[in-house]
């Protein structure tokens, strides 16, 4: 079957779609795979690097706002879908699978006007633009979470690498620990902002930095690469024996979730349900931009207590010091949210979708 998959902009819309492709080439090694993205996204990096043959059209930007560009809009995606549906008719497309971002609308429409069975999947609580354009003709709308706003969702979960949808934490962690050069038992805080970093997770851990390392406890730190400086170095708490261990970048999250006892991150789809799959315990603060989809991801975790939110214009040294040593000290808490995390998500979603992709294709 030869199936065309589209996505990009960011690893919210990347990294499912890699899993997915995953799975398909899993149930079908015979598939003919072909991604469509643009120069400007994640996507012209990561796909290549799993191995997936990739196909680019230019950006639709569409403006939040009634600007000059706003009227350029119409001309630029009738362009892209025109070069999108090219590449739909060489590759011989019998079906076409959507992650949304800047590319997909215009793939969408062009699969539209090719008549190709249309598979959406959704990956946030508040769903994007183009895909709620999609919603509309698609053959099916499979959604991350339970109560998305979408025409005939189907719920499925979030697509996620095998590596980590099959993570046994507790097995995993002697090795996880080695990796990082944790060589201490003490408990493991996991700080990561997403691929960029976030600026104000990583200032306010900079600020609670020594009241975290003298209780006992080793940070592990991805800053994201531009935030990295040349005081940006180890060291270690030399009466607890706590260290501090950053990074720029992780390229194995699942090594990273196997270290931890706790995260504070983000509440992009991604990490919601990453974290939540092998049961990590997560504070979580949402990016204050948007359309507050960051804190609707988090809402299901938070309101039955396998989930803390702290909103990022309350995130100081002192709220993020008293948030975690308060779970750090209470095991019980944090085994309950453990259970409850992995409870309320379905693992299962990548090979799920592919079925859907294949069916739809047949």
């Amino acid at each position: 079957m030869k199936i065309v998959l589209a996505g990009g902009g960011t690893a919210g819309h990347t990294s499912p779609l890699i899993a997915t492709a995953q799975q398909l080439r899993r149930l079908d090694p015979d598939a003919d795979l072909l991604c469509i993205g643009t120069p400007k996204g994640l996507e012209s990096q990561v796909i290549p690097e799993a191995g997936l043959p990739l196909a680019m059209i230019p950006p639709v930007p569409l403006p939040r706002r009634l600007t000059p560009e706003l009227f350029a809009v119409p001309g630029r995606l009738w362009s892209a879908v025109g070069q999108a549906r090219t590449i739909l008719r060489d590759h011989g497309a019998q079906v076409v699978v959507g992650f949304g971002g800047y590319v997909s609308l215009p793939v969408y429409l062009a699969a539209r006007r090719a008549g190709l069975p249309l598979v959406l999947h959704e990956q946030n609580a508040v769903p994007g633009l183009a895909n709620k354009v999609a919603a509309r003709f698609a053959r099916h709308v499979a959604v991350s979470f339970a109560d998305t706003a979408l025409p005939h969702a189907e719920f499925v979960g979030l697509p996620v690498r095998e590596a980590i949808a099959g993570l046994d934490r507790t097995t995993a962690r002697p090795a996880a620990r080695a990796r990082f050069g944790i060589a201490n038992d003490l408990p493991v805080l996991l700080v990561s902002g997403g691929s960029q970093g976030a600026r104000s997770i990583n200032l306010a851990l900079a600020d609670a930095l020594d009241d975290l390392l003298a209780a006992g406890v080793n940070v592990l730190h991805v800053l994201g690469p531009r935030n990295v400086t040349d005081q940006t170095v180890p060291r270690t708490n030399p009466a607890t024996g706590a260290g501090y261990y950053p990074l720029a970048y992780v390229d194995a999250m699942q090594d990273a979730y196997a270290a931890a006892d706790l995260m504070v991150g983000r509440s992009g789809a991604g990490t919601v349900m990453e974290t939540a799959m092998v049961g990590l315990p997560t504070v979580f603060v949402p990016l204050p931009h948007g359309n507050g989809e960051q804190e609707r991801n988090a809402r299901f975790l938070v309101e039955t207590g396998a989930g803390v939110l702290i909103r990022d214009a309350d995130l100081t040294a002192p709220a993020l010091t008293a948030a975690v040593l308060g779970l750090i000290g209470d095991p019980d808490r944090l085994a309950a949210m453990s259970a409850g995390c992995r409870e309320l998500v379905p693992s299962g979603a990548a090979e799920a979708l592919a079925k859907l992709v294949l069916q739809a294709g047949a």
